[in-house]
């Protein structure tokens, strides 16, 4: 599948804005914003297994398109929600535990990049990987 693969982060746009915007603190969106996240996807199916190796920690997430999952980021917010296909575009719809909001992510591949996008109380912030 398309998605398979090792990409690491190349660039950021608007992700500090974004980080803020989620309430991480200061220190913590210097950090992330240097985390030197890289993501190796396997698809089988409808199944995904995603690692995510950064900076700060390494964590393995299993999920199949459509059911719900829970899941936490790098700074502690915890997050329940599902990945669905939409034509080659991964779309993701997630729910803050602490606060009830939504955050939308996307996963797709432009060129020879990966573009994760994320939405949050009306801020976008892409994070553009290579393999």
């Amino acid at each position: 599948m398309a998605f398979n693969g090792t990409w690491k982060v190349d660039r950021n746009e608007n992700y500090e804005k974004f980080m803020e915007q989620m309430g991480v603190n200061m220190m913590k969106r210097k950090l992330g914003a240097h985390d030197n996240l890289k993501i190796t996807i396997q698809q089988d199916g409808n199944k995904f297994v995603v690692k995510e190796s950064s900076n700060f920690r390494t964590i393995d997430i299993e999920f199949t398109l459509g059911v719900n999952f829970e899941y936490s980021l790098a700074d502690g917010t915890e997050l329940t929600g599902s990945w669905n296909m939409e034509g080659n575009k991964l779309v993701g719809a997630f729910t803050r535990k602490d606060n009830g909001k939504a955050l939308t992510a996307h996963r797709e591949i432009v060129g020879d990049e990966l573009v994760q996008t994320y939405i949050y109380e009306g801020v976008e912030a892409k994070r553009i990987f290579k393999r």
